[in-house]
């Protein structure tokens, strides 16, 4: 096996942290990274799940709730922030 150098730039506590998980497990970063890039090439792909943050409960009820005010003809709207501002008396 023919080996290359791959030089990468990561911030220095994200460094610490992985290396110190990666001691606890008994792996060189040499080697977590290279399980890391096999594991890819036997994926075809990222080897987990890439997703974007889903809402917790909270923010999904506000989703909702400001849904159902936009669509609601009877919700008093405001034309300019002062107006909503007095409303809200700030």
């Amino acid at each position: 096996m023919e080996s290359t150098n791959l030089n990468i730039r990561t911030d220095k506590n994200v460094k610490a942290a992985a290396e110190k998980i990666f001691e606890e497990l008994g792996l060189s970063m040499t080697t977590a990274i290279n399980i890391f890039l096999r594991q890819t090439i036997r994926e075809n792909g990222i080897p987990f799940e890439l997703k974007l943050d889903i809402p917790n409960e909270t923010t999904v009820a506000a989703i909702e709730e400001g849904r159902k005010i936009a669509h609601d003809k009877n919700a008093k709207g405001y034309k300019n922030m002062d107006d909503l501002r007095a409303a809200l008396d700030v």
